[in-house]
């Protein structure tokens, strides 16, 4: 397939360019060549230029292509093409097929146009069975059309009570808003072929009521007998019920377009809606009630399917938060305080509001500021507090671990505490086991070797451990470098 071709006729048919479209389309395929996409298109491009033959051969060459599906709507075209060409029983057999396309998803249009078919052959019981079918899918969006030329089918043959049934059923499946007039005008007609007067000229005059219908002449004759004929009686309106049942509606028994059932095609059939064998008010009630219920269903069950998925969301929610989880999360937290100390920013964003200003400052004073990159070895959750083991690889060289504590902020968390770590185990990197310890070893740090008086070291020359970071003077300067040599030390044996 030439596929610039192709996309230019669908280009063309979109702006409204159809001859255009044909002209693209036809190039679009080579001698031999089948595309159901191709030749679809070019039939609906030709039913718009009014060349109804080419677009029954353009629909037929698509259906030859079985991968591209759409039989019965390809079908469905092809018959209304060959009904405006003339080819009236080609026609007709293509309508047949594309109704019994079990994946047709409007087979009503089929009907509609088999049915017309069939009453331009002279066919007027096969026409009504196609109407019939068109009335009951649940597709078809005015029912009451069908029943109308079904009711037209019933008087053709000389069964206006038939007729009645139909046009009345039609009434109950238009709405208030719809244009009622003409089938008034048509249920008057049967009225008067059922000799029910009184009936007729009630119906004529609902036809009538809003000045915008202009009876037919024949409409207009039968609603003067009619009304002739209720002044010269004084007979009571009869009653229309009571004339179908005699006619044999109700009984369940009885089809209007095949009495005897000699065809096999009861139309309509009880197992598809019980038309005919209940009466057009029963119909409409269960209809109502039959959506009434289905829109309930659907809406009870949407919204049983969000309060679950709701439940849901909130149980997991629920346990994450309990389970010490939260976003953003606690390795999130380390990782960005450490890396906007290491690009200059402020770190204040990342602290609890419990944190003093002097705090705040000690703690991004231990913090590095130049690092390549950092990892969290460990995270001990619980609800409302958390600690993070987290190790800095250095821009210099080496790695420094920081034990961090933190609270919980809404979902989130912030930190309340900072610590440099060192590792209780050499070559590793420090995990909340050594964190455990900590606490141990800088008190066994803390307690002096015995020395004797000759080999100690004259007090003022010693830098007393833990005075570097708040040192003054000479003094504290020489105990700050040996703060930070120690620490570098301690890293290099790592």
């Amino acid at each position: 397939m030439n596929q610039r071709a192709y996309e230019a006729g669908k280009a063309a048919y979109r702006r409204g360019d159809i001859q255009g479209a044909v002209e693209a389309l036809s190039q679009a395929k080579q001698d031999g060549e089948v595309s159901g996409a191709v030749d679809h298109l070019l039939g609906n491009c030709l039913m718009k230029l009014g060349r109804f033959a080419d677009a029954a051969a353009a629909y037929g060459h698509a259906l030859e292509d079985a991968s591209y599906g759409n039989s019965g709507a390809l079908a469905c075209n092809r018959g209304r093409a060959l009904l405006a060409a003339g080819h009236l029983q080609e026609a007709i057999e293509s309508l047949t097929l594309a109704t019994k396309d079990s994946t047709y998803a409007t087979p009503y249009k089929a009907n509609v146009a088999l049915g017309n078919a069939q009453l331009k052959a002279g066919n007027l019981r096969e026409a009504g069975v196609a109407f019939r079918n068109a009335a009951i899918d649940e597709t078809n969006p005015d029912p009451s059309g069908s029943l109308r030329s079904l009711g037209s089918c019933f008087m053709q043959m000389g069964r206006p009570i038939d007729a009645v049934e139909a046009y009345r059923t039609a009434l109950d499946f238009t709405s208030p808003l719809s244009d009622q007039n003409q089938i008034y005008a048509d249920l008057g007609l049967a009225y008067v072929a059922s000799n029910r007067m009184a009936e007729a000229v009630d119906a004529f005059n609902h036809a009538t009521a809003d000045g915008q219908l202009v009876l037919s002449s024949e409409a207009q004759t039968a609603y003067d007998a009619a009304r002739r004929a209720t002044m010269t009686t004084s007979s009571s309106p009869s009653d229309t019920n009571a004339m179908l049942a005699a006619a044999g509606y109700g009984t369940g028994s009885f089809d209007p377009l095949d009495p005897l059932g000699e065809s096999g095609e009861f139309m309509p059939s009880p197992e598809d809606t019980g038309f005919f064998s209940i009466s057009e008010r029963e119909i409409v009630e269960q209809d109502r009630r039959d959506r009434r219920a289905k829109r309930k269903h659907r809406g009870l069950r949407r919204f049983l399917t969000f309060l679950l998925i709701l439940l849901i969301f909130a149980g997991v929610a629920g346990y994450a938060y309990y389970s010490g989880f939260g976003w953003p999360t606690q390795e999130a937290v380390a990782e960005g305080i450490f890396q906007t100390k290491g690009d200059g920013g402020d770190i204040a964003d990342y602290l609890a509001g419990t944190v003093s200003e002097d705090a705040a400052r000690q703690y991004s004073s231990i913090l590095p500021s130049s690092l390549s990159g950092v990892k969290v070895s460990g995270v001990d959750r619980s609800m409302n507090e958390s600690t993070v083991m987290a190790t800095a690889t250095l821009a210099a060289g080496g790695e420094q671990s920081y034990r961090i504590q933190m609270v919980r902020d809404g979902i989130g968390w912030k930190v309340a505490d900072i610590e440099v770590m060192y590792p209780s185990q050499g070559g590793t990197d420090a995990t909340l086991e050594d964190a455990e310890t900590e606490a141990q070893v800088d008190a066994e740090a803390e307690v002096p070797a015995e020395t004797t008086p000759t080999d100690a070291a004259p007090a003022e020359e010693t830098p007393l451990e833990g005075e570097g970071v708040e040192g003054e003077g000479v003094e504290g300067e020489a105990a700050e470098a040996e703060y930070v040599e120690g620490e570098s030390s301690e890293d290099t044996a790592e």
